[in-house]
């Protein structure tokens, strides 16, 4: 005979709730679309941004930059997403614990509104200044959304969905750059009249987003954990699961809050804390390898070198906007792939086989470059192959497993933390990476991916030793799990398994467990 927990989860596997699936659109066209999105939307306007700068250079001084003065000023421009990416991971942390996570993705949306408005009046003004400043607002908007969004996913996703629902905010990204690169093409937004239009269309989602998020629920984990609500969160885990609260579900989160009350860990973890917290530190050192090496990998050169490719494959220079086009299909297609094989692979096998096959396209595109320098008929198709093969093996596993391993091998308390350090490094990764890339091909010429390839391999090898599988496991399985691989013998009392939570009724539609738990002490600190 079954247990309750055991029907109900069965019962709750017979379909997506709606609420959950309209909560993933609302939070991810707002969210981590918005990244994928301007990190396209720039590249079509790049002669028309540069002949802005030169011209408000002409109006203001008489004169026009040189070659190497407006290169640097567009590279400034460029770069003033990664920064503002950068503190925008800084910041998501603490507007996650502060305001929750729905809150935050919602007042993250002013950074859009803004940065829209500088871009409109740009031209006006006269004043290339003001898009450093848009780009800069805009990252901060990719860097609260690429931390909070996999968290708020993460917490509310039904286990059985876990990984699948936190997987989609790799596809959005995906579906974020193809878009931006379809709204850039020259026959609508990519042209010179209406560049700044295209710039500031990132205000759109963020709006559909203000619109639409309020009405949905916030995640029960922080409704629970965070702020003590349980008549909240079983309300939101209702709306989340066909109007059913998953018995075994809201016994894991209330272990964690007794878990977290009898710690330390109570009000919350720091940057320091989570840094000499020995216990902590093997998932701590494998979300930050997985988090540089995402970026560090190049496949956002692979992005930026495949104009050059497909030029050098024949293909007529109108063309290679519609060709383009392609890469950031082959994203989506795998990021779609990859959702739907993520429960059952699991995020191990993804992410490991993803830099291993990155690891063989790589060194077969090291060789094509080297053998159409020689002249090779046939080896500038072999490098297109290639481009698209690498893109697809990044978007199966390391573009979306990335996102979620935080949340789900760390704890309620340490996992805003460990997003702002996952989310720091990846934005400073990116930014090392656009800075560095045209110094690595001249320096090292074909040989340039060669850096990528220790990159992919070193992560294949590490992750594949270090990084157990996740996937349908609780918080405690995982962590013991961790403690196994990575050689950590001390002995740990099971508070999962030892500490009695007593439930004093069944669970029905308008029911609740037993008596209202009290509250955290700083929670009760904060309201004094």
């Amino acid at each position: 005979m079954r247990s309750t927990g055991d029907t109900e989860g069965a019962g709750s596997r017979k379909g997506t709730s709606r609420t959950l699936a309209l909560t993933i659109c609302s939070a991810a066209i707002g969210g981590t679309f918005q990244y994928g999105y301007n990190i396209s939307i720039i590249n079509s306007p790049t002669t028309y941004i540069q002949n802005f700068i030169n011209s408000s250079c002409v109006e203001r001084w008489g004169t026009a930059l040189e070659t190497t003065q407006l290169t640097f000023v567009w590279t400034f421009i460029v770069s003033a997403f990664s920064l503002g990416g950068f503190f925008g991971a800084l910041l998501g942390g603490p507007m996650a614990v502060r305001l929750g996570r729905k809150r935050s993705l919602l007042l993250n949306n002013s950074f859009l509104v803004i940065g829209a408005v500088l871009v409109l009046t740009c031209r006006l003004a006269k004043s290339f200044e003001m898009l450093i400043l848009a780009r800069f607002l805009v990252g901060i908007n990719s860097g609260v959304s690429m931390n909070v969004q996999p968290m708020y996913f993460g917490e509310s996703a039904p286990k059985h969905l876990r990984g699948a629902v936190a997987f989609s905010s790799a596809v959005f990204t995906a579906f974020g750059i193809f878009l931006g690169q379809i709204v850039g093409l020259s026959v609508l937004l990519g042209t010179e009249p209406h560049w700044h239009y295209l710039l500031a269309s990132n205000a759109l989602p963020g709006l559909i987003q203000l619109v639409t998020l309020p009405w949905f629920p916030e995640s029960p984990r922080y409704l629970l954990i965070d702020r003590g609500d349980r008549e909240a969160c079983m309300n939101a885990l209702k709306r989340l699961n066909n109007g059913k609260v998953p018995v075994s579900e809201m016994e894991e989160m209330l272990q964690e809050q007794e878990q977290l009350n009898s710690t330390a860990l109570k009000c919350g973890v720091t940057i320091w804390s989570l840094f000499r917290n020995r216990d902590l530190r093997p998932q701590l050192r494998t979300v930050m390898v997985a988090s540089s090496a995402m970026m560090l990998c190049g496949n956002d050169s692979i992005y930026f070198y495949a104009s050059y490719i497909f030029l050098q494959a024949g293909i007529p220079p109108q063309n290679i906007q519609y060709i383009t086009i392609g890469t950031g299909a082959s994203e989506l297609t795998a990021s779609i792939l990859s959702n739907i094989l993520i429960e059952r692979v699991g995020r191990r096998g993804l992410l490991v086989g993803g830099y291993s096959l990155m690891c063989c396209w790589t060194i077969v595109f090291t060789a094509a470059l080297v053998l159409q320098s020689q002249k090779v008929a046939g080896m500038s198709y072999l490098s297109m192959a290639c481009v698209f093969s690498y893109i697809l093996s990044f978007g199966l596993g390391p573009a979306g497993v990335t996102g979620i391993l935080p949340a789900e091998i760390f704890d309620q308390a340490a996992r805003p933390v460990a997003y702002m350090v996952s989310g720091s490094l990846l934005w400073l990764s990116l930014f090392a990476v656009g800075m560095l890339f045209p110094f690595i091909v001249s320096g090292l010429g074909n040989f340039c991916f060669l850096p990528f390839l220790a990159v992919c391999l070193f992560s294949a090898v590490f992750l594949g030793l270090s990084l157990p599988e996740t996937k349908g496991k609780t918080l405690a399985e995982i962590t013991a799990e961790f403690d196994q691989k990575n050689g950590l013998k001390k002995e740990k009392q099971d508070v999962q398994e030892n500490i009695p939570i007593t439930l004093n009724g069944q669970l029905h539609d308008g029911g609740s467990f037993g008596e209202p738990l009290t509250e955290p002490d700083c929670q009760a600190n904060d309201k004094a």
